[in-house]
């Protein structure tokens, strides 16, 4: 017998909770001391018949507002089918939930009341229900008998919504008019509406196709833990889709290549996996596996980037920022990561794409990602397990966003055309472990004559001569040969920060500690270099110093000449200088000298956690 998920969806008191629990009563899946239980609920909230509501909201708070706030699941089976329900709240500002409830559904219950039409939280929900590639769509015209059953009623509804409809992906859509409370046409058909020939709401449930959603072609393995319990074995634990003892695969994102030797699972050893399957591969080589790698078959790759392009549900009171680095969970791995762009917003009511640079709480936009490494993905609608992601916040640990991937950024020019990553020949740690010290980034930032060099040079004089490996990167050395072509217009600062601080990356990949001394007078700029580094190996510094002290010291003569009108564009006085709004150290050299300085930032580079 197989298994349908799915999930209740539309506007608040449209009727999903009641729904559910006609369905779970008539179909008789519930027990007599939950029918009692809510029986007496139903009495203390002077009810005067069981409000089968009750059945999912199983919070007290639910119970009391007689909404529904959180994700509820309910299970129930009939001779053809088993069936797991995610009933969904309908509130505008728990979207969240619904997306959560609907992630793993195969068919979504779209309700509409009746007696008030199509509501625009039923368009959200149905966009979301299309967004997440839900193949089959019920639309639920509930509460029938409040408008005396009428068909005019329901036709009416049904071209509303489909004028809606005809704008999503989802293909299969279905209309039902119903009454949950009264139980016509939930379980069996309604001799109350004779112009509807359709049948029932459970026999659509009954008969539509499953697991459509999975799946089960393309071999992708990510790495959940290494299992080892004794020197002889070493296993590599995790949820596969189709594998077989003896295929070639290559292991991501080191690229190197090996053989599956044996599927074991709880049973004992395996020929083969199917899609979904919890298993322990093992692998002919002796290779370095661990969790966040991806296990795929040598012909059968996924995208391998960088910069993607998403769709992405904003779940957060505080509204994107772009710019700030964000942690991105994708299948295992956990890379940092930095929005780009919001290239729109999607306004639910009409479709139009509006114009944005955030989202705020429950909207939905379109989004270019850059992260810090390489993750290995597929486009949501080809699989979903790979094609899904949450953003994550730092400072919190809270989940702000949930991601759906288009597909690999392609209007970008830092990354050429056709060109493949290649993972790394000596991996950091290797070359950490070998040093005897761990990699990290010293951003120093502050207006011309700060003081930054100075102190970057005091800070690798002595970590060079305690033994570190080491590299200074000065704007004006970068300005006399990378960034030579560059001017001083705010596009231009921008691309001569992403240079740096991809020359950054590379040192700090080599195991250096690397001290950057630029002005970076934007946010979003050094926020995009934090990225491309695993949290807590950035260290910003800024190097606080009021305009007045920097021109009365002009030890390059720059302030003069922007006093002649010689330079434009200059940074705190002709150009903008956005301040460092919570960098790991700050330094004021008007009353801390260079040494004092680069003491402290030895200390903190000391600290344990970097």
């Amino acid at each position: 017998m197989d298994l349908l998920r799915f999930t209740t969806a539309g506007s608040v008191d449209d009727g999903k909770s009641t729904l559910i629990g006609r369905l779970l009563y008539d179909t008789k899946s519930i027990f007599e001391d939950q029918l009692e239980a809510v029986a007496g609920a139903s009495r203390r909230l002077g009810e005067d018949r069981m409000n089968l509501a009750l059945l999912t909201d199983g919070l007290r708070a639910e119970r009391e507002q007689k909404i529904t706030i959180d994700v509820a699941y309910r299970y129930f089976a009939t001779p053809r089918r088993k069936f797991i329900i995610a009933d969904t709240p309908g509130h505008v500002q728990y979207t969240r939930n619904m997306i959560t409830g609907a992630s793993t559904a195969d068919l979504a219950v779209v309700l509409v009341d009746a007696s008030r039409g199509v509501q625009t939280q039923s368009r959200r929900h149905a966009f979301i229900t299309s967004l997440l590639g839900i193949p089959h769509m019920v639309v639920a015209v509930n509460k029938m008998d409040l408008v005396s059953f009428a068909e005019s009623v329901y036709d009416e509804i049904v071209r509303d919504f489909g004028a809606f409809a005809a704008k999503l992906t989802v293909k299969d859509i279905t209309y039902i008019p119903l009454s949950a409370l009264e139980g016509d046409n939930v379980v069996e058909p309604s001799t109350r509406m004779p112009w509807y020939r359709g049948g029932p709401l459970l026999t659509t449930l009954e008969t539509v196709t499953g697991n459509a959603r999975r799946n089960a072609i393309d071999f992708r393995f990510p790495v959940q833990c290494v299992i080892r319990p004794h020197q002889d074995f070493r296993g590599f634990a995790g949820t596969a889709v189709s594998v077989s003892a003896g295929d070639d695969v290559v292991v991501l994102p080191s690229g190197l290549t090996t053989r599956i030797k044996s599927v074991e699972t709880l049973d004992g050893p395996q020929p083969m996996a199917a899609a979904g399957d919890a298993v322990v591969l093992t692998t002919t080589e002796e290779i370095d596996i661990s969790r966040g790698d991806m296990i795929v078959r040598r012909k059968n790759l996924p995208t391998v980037a960088r910069r993607v392009d998403a769709y992405l549900c904003w779940m957060a009171a505080t509204p994107l920022v772009p710019g700030r680095p964000y942690i991105l969970a994708h299948t295992t791995r956990r890379v940092q990561a930095v929005i780009d762009l919001v290239e729109y917003r999607v306004n639910v009511d009409t479709l139009h794409r509006d114009a944005a640079q955030t989202l705020s709480m429950n909207e939905i936009g379109r989004v270019e990602i850059t992260t810090a490494d390489p993750i290995f993905f597929d486009s949501y609608r080809l699989n979903s397990a790979t094609g899904s992601f949450i953003l994550i916040d730092p400072a919190t640990n809270a989940t702000v966003a949930a991601g759906m991937i288009r597909g690999e950024t392609q209007a970008d020019t830092q990354v050429s055309a056709g060109v493949t990553w290649e993972g790394w020949n000596i991996a950091r740690e290797e070359r950490e472990s070998q040093q005897g010290h761990r990699a990290a980034v010293v951003w120093l930032t502050g207006m011309s004559g700060a003081g930054k060099t100075t102190i970057a040079r005091a800070v690798e004089r002595r970590l060079f001569d305690a033994g570190r490996r080491t590299m200074l990167l000065d704007g004006d050395h970068l300005r006399h040969g990378l960034c030579g072509d560059l001017g001083f217009s705010p596009a231009d600062r921008a691309e001569n920060i992403r240079r740096a601080g991809e020359v950054a990356r590379l040192f700090f990949e080599q195991g250096a500690i690397v001290l950057c001394a630029f002005v970076s007078p934007y946010a979003a700029d050094r926020a995009r270099v934090r990225a491309l580094v695993p949290a807590g190996r950035f260290v910003e510094v800024f190097v606080e110093v009021d305009v007045e002290t920097c021109r009365a010291r002009d030890p390059k003569g720059l302030y003069a000449r922007v006093a002649e009108g010689r330079i434009d564009q200059f940074t705190g006085v002709t150009a903008p200088y956005e301040a460092p709004s919570a960098p790991e150290l700050t330094i004021d050299t008007r009353v801390i000298s260079a040494d004092a300085a680069a003491d402290m930032i030895i200390a903190f580079l000391r600290q344990p956690t970097h």
